[in-house]
């Protein structure tokens, strides 16, 4: 009987298989979350760590700070005053006298001079005969003595040339110098009589009036440029008005010259007023000379004066004069050069031969005292702050004074001059 396959089959029961555990194992033995909270520690431990080292640093950074601000202190320490110094203005009207001799103690000036010419053409009018006498200027020497010898206007100079010339001012010469030089003077001449051959070149001359006497040879002059303006014949004639005109228009232009060129020569330390310059020209140094084409040359020459005063010595007696117990303390007057100045009997003077001289100053003169610097800081060195006014009180000069001390808290002027600035503020 054939077999029956499903009787073959036999059912096998199948079992849920039992899971396997399988352990990891680690390198850490303690739990995971153990070991999480350990990291977190550690993690905060650092931190904590981290912000102390920070406030070390901070701390340490603050106190090198302090200590190079301390230092930096110390190093540029000092003491710097501003100082106001005294000023006065006072109304000025002063009656002064000089002497010119610059050694001398008192007030003296000293004699500034320069010479010039200046010409310019004019249109002549109707012709006629004329006679005009040439002129020029000299130095006259006296090599004789010690003493002084006066000539009177007019003195004869006869000339290396023959002619005959004549002085147009009285005039004194001095006496030999004590280093042997002869003393001279400076004086304008004319010729004796008119015509174009008293012109000449630069000429030697003696003193007519000295022949066959010692003083002949001993008394001499020579010229100072040449000698012009001679002529006789017909001329254009020119007007009084026309005359006058052009001689004052000519003054005017040789004064302008002359001052500037004085002016720019002053030394330091002199002062010369605008009011103190002089044009010396007079008649004779006046020429008017015809041209071919019926115009005439017009030439004037003059010597400019000029008074010279030592500003110190000046400024010192405007002090002296105008402020009550004044103590000689140092001064000067930054506006000296703008007082007026006017000299007297200024018509009767010979400035050739001036030695002293009577004028008057006006104007409201700004008397400033100067401040010795250097003595000041020396009286300043090692003091204590509270000392400053005390110190100031010995300075007359000093009007007021304002104190700055570094570092802030000292109380004491450092021990070097170095280390104390004096500033002056002078004003303008």
């Amino acid at each position: 009987m054939p077999r029956n396959l499903l009787q073959d089959m036999v059912k096998i029961k199948t079992s849920t298989p039992t899971p396997i555990r399988v352990r990891i194992k680690t390198s850490a033995s303690r739990p995971i979350m153990e070991r999480e909270r350990e990291r977190e520690k550690i993690s905060n431990k650092i931190k904590k760590n981290d912000r102390r080292f920070k406030y070390r640093l901070y701390f340490v950074a603050l106190i090198s700070i302090v200590f190079l601000l301390f230092a930096l202190s110390f190093l540029f320490s000092g003491a710097k005053v501003t100082v106001i110094p005294k000023v006065k203005e006072i109304p000025l009207n002063e009656n002064l006298s000089a002497i010119k001799d610059s050694s001398a103690p008192g007030l003296s000036f000293d004699l500034a001079v320069i010479s010039g010419e200046e010409n310019k053409t004019i249109q002549g009018g109707e012709e006629k005969d004329v006679a005009i006498k040439a002129i020029g200027n000299v130095l006259i020497y006296n090599s004789y003595s010690s003493a002084s010898q006066t000539l009177d206007v007019d003195t004869r100079l006869e000339g290396s040339n023959g002619k005959i010339y004549k002085t147009n001012r009285r005039i004194t010469i001095p006496g030999i110098t004590k280093d042997g030089k002869p003393g001279s003077v400076g004086v304008g001449i004319y010729a004796a009589g008119a015509g174009e051959e008293y012109n000449s070149t630069p000429l030697d001359f003696e003193i007519f009036g000295f022949k066959g006497t010692p003083k002949y040879s001993k008394f001499y002059a020579r010229s100072k440029g040449e000698i012009t303006g001679g002529f006789k014949g017909k001329s254009p004639v020119i007007s009084s008005l026309d005359k006058v005109t052009a001689i004052s228009e000519l003054k005017a232009t040789l004064e302008t010259k002359l001052s500037k060129k004085i002016t720019d020569q002053i030394p330091s330390g002199f002062v010369l007023f605008k009011d103190a310059i002089f044009l010396n020209i007079d008649d004779q140094n006046a020429s008017f000379t015809p041209n071919k084409d019926g115009t005439v040359l017009v030439n004037i020459k003059g010597t400019l004066y000029g008074f010279l005063f030592n500003e110190k010595k000046l400024t010192a007696k405007i002090a002296q004069d105008t402020i009550d117990k004044y103590d000689g303390s140092e001064v000067y007057i930054p506006n000296i050069r703008d007082l007026a100045f006017s000299l007297s009997d200024k018509e009767s003077i010979s400035f050739a031969d001036i030695k002293n001289i009577n004028f008057s100053l006006s104007g409201t003169p700004k008397i400033i005292w100067k401040v010795d610097e250097a003595k000041f800081i020396a009286d300043m060195l090692n003091k204590k702050k509270t000392d400053f006014n005390q110190i100031l009180a010995q300075y007359p000069s000093i009007d007021t004074a304002q104190l700055v001390l570094r570092p802030f808290w000292k109380s004491s002027f450092p021990d070097k001059s170095s280390n104390i600035q004096v500033i002056v503020n002078y004003p303008k």
